[in-house]
């Protein structure tokens, strides 16, 4: 993979984007690590220009175009036109359905759907002026078998996978590829919130369901992305790449 193409990933600051962001760091690639963290841009940023990398850091809602279009501008100017995104910024919480209320499904989908929509969108200028784009969606094993009090997170997840399929039809013909990668159970700071809140199982429990029994690591979930973005990846597209230890086999 030329090392020279430039990188957006969103929600890149903590979690499974933070290790997306650095493995595309290491490698060599300009990245554009978009969050809304003030404080992780801030001290993971830093930590990676100490190493070499070439890292912009940026505060952004991926459910305002306004504020993706600005950093986008940005990006062009300081770091290269857009070839890679990975759409990860995401939220999820467990509520049961019927206390979801329409605020609260609402800014599930702005932020998780419409979120992968302006930053999808945002970048195809510069993908089909090149004629060569990679675009990989994070999206999740709740969308492929339901969960529990999360059926507004599973809902916008399952669009996250329905558009995917659609742009890769759409854009194939044009050099770019799209694909989603649905995690299942991943060891982040956002299932520590979720297991402190009582809302998520512990690890640990969970683990003894996975075939593989471990969580997942952004670190596995950074490596299927690399194979994507690369030019050996190159003849596929729509595709779903379950990254989950077998827990979900579909």
């Amino acid at each position: 993979m030329t090392e020279d193409r430039v990188v957006v990933v969103t929600g890149g600051a903590s979690g499974i984007g933070l290790g997306i962001t650095q493995l595309f760091a290491r490698k060599g690639h300009p990245v554009a690590m978009l969050d809304v963290q003030e404080d992780a841009l801030e001290r993971e940023g830093a930590a990676l220009r100490a190493q070499g990398a070439n890292i912009l850091a940026r505060k952004v809602d991926v459910s305002k175009r306004e504020e993706i279009e600005a950093a986008y501008a940005v990006i062009r100017n300081q770091l290269g036109k857009i070839a890679i995104v990975v759409a990860n910024a995401g939220i999820s919480e467990g509520i049961p359905f019927q206390d979801v209320s329409v605020e609260i499904w609402q800014r599930m989908v702005d932020i998780n759907l419409t979120g992968v929509f302006h930053t999808v969108q945002a970048s195809l200028p510069d993908m089909l002026e090149a004629k060569w784009g990679r675009i990989i969606t994070i999206s999740s094993h709740a969308a492929q078998s339901g969960a529990a009090d999360r059926a507004h997170y599973s809902a916008a997840k399952g669009g996250v996978i329905g558009l995917t399929r659609a742009l890769a039809r759409e854009f194939a013909a044009h050099g770019i590829t799209v694909n989603t990668i649905p995690p299942s159970v991943v060891a982040t700071p956002m299932a520590d919130q979720g297991i402190a809140a009582g809302t998520f199982p512990p690890l640990d429990v969970i683990s003894q369901h996975i075939p593989i029994p471990r969580p997942g690591t952004p670190e596995d979930i950074a490596a299927a992305c690399e194979y994507l973005a690369s030019d050996g990846a190159s003849y596929v597209t729509g595709q779903v790449l379950a990254v989950n230890g077998g827990m979900f086999i579909g």
